[in-house]
């Protein structure tokens, strides 16, 4: 999970995985660190990386959530996610690298030869600082 170059393209890419990713909020806990996967940069996956924080209802799916810090800051350091969005970084996790290999199944070679950071375009966040993945936006929103 390197960082992404700084140019950036974005491109509407079917999620073909995390919808459908049954993971428990009991997965995670406090202090883990996780990363939020959201496209291809050169030849690799890229995501947002955050620390978990504290459970967190995550409206949007009425299920339990997590609340995330985004150590780099920006605009909205701190971000509520379901569980299915989030990957382990801080520790094996023989879930999470399952789901890791099955996203670069998918997406690698889709990107093969793409220089610039690709977007896929599968999440948004809400108002109240909820990170939302596409398939979960009830209503349009």
């Amino acid at each position: 999970m390197s960082q992404p170059p700084p140019t950036s393209a974005f491109t509407s890419t079917p999620d073909p995985l995390t919808p459908d990713r049954d993971i428990t909020h009991q997965h995670f806990q406090a202090g883990d660190i996780v990363v939020v996967i959201r496209g291809v940069a050169v030849g690799e996956l890229w995501g947002d990386s955050m620390r978990v924080v504290a459970p967190s209802w995550h409206t949007p799916t009425d299920e339990n959530g997590w609340r995330l810090r985004d150590s780099t800051g920006g605009t909205q350091s701190y971000v509520t996610a379901h569980p299915r969005y989030l990957v382990h970084l801080s520790r094996h996790c023989p879930d999470c690298l399952i789901y890791l290999k099955a996203m670069e199944n998918a997406l690698l070679p889709r990107y093969t030869g793409h220089n610039e950071l690709v977007d896929c375009g599968w999440y948004t966040t809400t108002a109240l600082n909820q990170l939302v993945h596409v398939a979960d936006i009830r209503g349009g929103r």
